[in-house]
């Protein structure tokens, strides 16, 4: 069978049967296998684009190439290693009382439609079916956000709902707006919100309407990227919801927002004077960075904390796409894997730190080294990498961003100084007394998946050491085409 076809249906049928049987002891071996084939059907999918080029799939409503196929295995994979350690953590949860087999069971199959959905987003070609897939991926979350059922889950599921709500609505203008221009040029023969037709007449789409549906879709969707000031269900969202639901998000929903600009802003760079969407991303990204390092030494729950910690990584990968060329865009995907995978292993380890310790306020949590060793660690070396301390990956990436905008933007060097200096005196005070020191914490009923930590660190250390020669090419495409 097709492995297109197979990776989006491996989700969307394993999360319907979830809705039955999550409540069964093997629901989450279901989960894990379920995961684990969508992973297996995005390698052969990514292998098959790697071999023979672009591909389209049910007519022209779907198109895989060399910039989104990269995002679907990076989506999968996180998928898979958040279900491998979402198992015990759950089952914890469980023996806590603070989830019932009923929120297991929504949880399973909410988990796999939101992998769905954003397979789903990154691989069509229909900009309008990117914009449904967007709206059912917050839905799902809204559900998973509020999970625990508590005061607090529940009103940041209702502002996750709210906010992103808002900003999904300004993207579906935008959308109108963009067919209005493309209608004028491709006629009404239903290709006018088909990307590949879309970026052969990019050039002649009408500018004045182009920059007004720019804007908004920038606005809508970076609303899900987390950009200030429209960035304020994020940290709530993170620290009242289930941690594998803080990995997810951190490490792929914002992803797939910001490849959804990213797609958006090549027909802008076309139809509109140069640098006009590149300027507005860098405005955005750098505002949104110096926020997120400034609100980081103020908080005192971990989850918040690292939750802002995602807020100003997304703000530099802006700022990196914003200033546009070869360079910047291999960097901005170089940081874009770099984040998914460190921040993921990081929520890892700090979900099983905050069951141990029964709380997420930092100063209640310490010792982490002596409770358990391995979390301890992974926890450490998961904040230096996401710090940008060589040699993990995030160091490389960052380099060649500040590098490139002292080349050509030396105005903005001081600024991603500053709040980089900011972030990283921020984070390494808060976690290194949570690591080292003396504690009373308990052991956990269900031994922690620590796995998929060391799993994500392991491949953002080598990614800081040497890029293989085939994902270097990856990249060197997938930045060409962003142009």
């Amino acid at each position: 069978m097709d492995f297109f076809v197979l990776m989006l249906a491996i989700p969307l049928v394993s999360g319907a049967l979830l809705t039955v049987v999550g409540e069964r002891d093997w629901a989450p071996n279901l989960n894990i296998v379920a995961s684990l084939g969508t992973f297996l059907a995005a390698a052969g999918l990514t292998a098959e684009i790697v071999a023979s080029g672009p591909r389209f799939a049910f007519g022209e409503q779907f198109f895989i190439d060399s910039l989104n196929v990269f995002f679907v295995a990076l989506t999968a994979f996180v998928g898979l290693t958040t279900s491998i350690f979402s198992g015990p953590y759950m089952r914890n949860e469980q023996e806590h009382g603070r989830l019932t087999k009923p929120r297991l069971r929504l949880y399973k199959s909410m988990y796999q439609l939101f992998m769905f959905t954003m397979l789903a987003a990154l691989t069509t070609n229909n900009l309008g079916i990117l914009w449904v897939a967007m709206e059912a991926a917050t839905l799902t979350t809204v559900l998973l956000v509020s999970l625990y059922r508590t005061p607090a889950s529940l009103e940041a599921a209702w502002k996750y709902f709210i906010l992103c709500g808002v900003g999904i609505a300004q993207a579906l203008f935008g959308t109108i707006l963009l067919y209005f221009a493309a209608e004028r040029v491709l006629g009404a023969t239903g290709n006018a919100l088909l990307w590949t037709h879309l970026v052969d007449v990019k050039s002649q789409l009408e500018p004045t309407i182009m920059a007004l549906s720019f804007i908004f879709l920038l606005v809508g969707y970076g609303t899900k990227v987390g950009l200030a000031p429209l960035h304020n269900w994020l940290p709530d969202a993170h620290a009242e919801g289930p941690t594998p639901v803080s990995a997810v998000l951190s490490g792929l929903l914002l992803n797939v927002a910001l490849y959804a600009i990213l797609r958006c802003k090549v027909l802008a760079d076309g139809a509109l004077p140069a640098g006009f969407a590149g300027n507005l991303m860098i405005g955005f990204g750098l505002f949104t960075l110096l926020v997120a390092a400034f609100f980081l030494s103020r908080q005192k729950d971990v989850k918040r904390m690292f939750a802002y910690s995602s807020i100003e990584h997304m703000g530099l990968i802006t700022f990196a796409f914003g200033m546009g060329g070869p360079v910047a865009n291999f960097a901005g995907l170089l940081h874009m894997t770099m984040h998914s995978l460190t921040k993921s292993a990081i929520f890892f380890a700090v979900g099983h730190a905050t069951q141990k310790t029964g709380t997420q306020l930092m100063e209640n949590i310490r010792g982490l080294i002596r409770i358990n060793p391995l979390i301890g660690w992974g926890l450490m070396l998961g904040t230096l990498a996401i710090l940008g301390m060589p040699p993990f990956g995030v160091f490389a990436s960052e380099f060649m961003i500040l590098t490139h905008a002292m080349k050509h933007f030396p105005w903005a060097t001081p600024i991603l100084l500053l709040a980089l200096g900011v972030a990283f005196a921020s984070i390494f005070g808060k976690v290194q007394p949570m690591v080292f020191g003396e504690t009373t914490a308990k052991r956990l009923p269900h031994a922690p998946a620590i796995t998929p930590v060391f799993l994500h660190l392991a491949i953002v250390l080598m990614l800081g050491l040497y890029i293989p020669p085939y994902l270097t090419r990856w990249f060197h495409e997938a930045a060409r085409m962003l142009g």
